[in-house]
């Protein structure tokens, strides 16, 4: 038995030096909550102030002023893509549609039992993460939260995330009539 508290000492002590561990030096602008905190406005405030790149990956997504600030960005010609849970597929209408409609290249993750992330990665700076889905019930009825990280260093990890779930998702072309 004293032999084998070394070893096992050992190789958690090699397990842990082999998790990648970040540190950044990131401004968190804002954090708010719901019910009412005024999340979704100031998501599309965001969206409204960006000026070149908004990925998004969400879970459940149907927000109307958030589709909209989306697509108004698009139009302004800000580059919009989303990745989004395969649950989006199987709705009536939802916001996967209306961004494919709008023009926006929308994908579908369907690699896992959930793509359960929140996220928007706004000019490669601005991180927008949190509990918060992109939903009107997550705005009025729900507890949430969600904060909004200006760092280069964190959205370039989560850009790499991102990238690797668009890696293995499929385009989304919108519902079959």
């Amino acid at each position: 038995m004293k032999r084998i508290a070394p070893l096992v000492l050992s190789i958690s002590l090699l397990i842990l030096l082999s998790i990648p561990v970040f540190a950044f030096q990131a401004e968190i602008t804002k954090v708010c909550f719901s019910p009412n905190g005024g999340c979704t406005e100031s998501i599309v405030k965001e969206i409204t102030n960006a000026k070149s790149e908004i990925l998004v990956q969400a879970y459940s997504f149907t927000s109307a002023p958030i589709a909209k600030a989306l697509t108004d960005a698009f139009k302004r010609g800000v580059k919009v893509e989303a990745i989004l849970d395969k649950s989006q597929r199987k709705e009536r209408y939802t916001a996967a549609t209306f961004l494919v409609n709008a023009g926006i290249p929308t994908f579908i993750d369907d690699k896992h039992a959930i793509a359960h992330n929140k996220i928007m990665i706004i000019d490669r700076e601005t991180v927008i993460t949190g509990s918060f889905n992109f939903t009107k019930a997550a705005e009025e009825k729900n507890a949430e939260n969600l904060l909004i990280i200006k760092d280069k260093e964190l959205a370039k990890v989560y850009i790499d995330n991102w990238n690797k779930h668009k890696d293995h998702s499929e385009r989304y072309e919108g519902k079959k009539q």
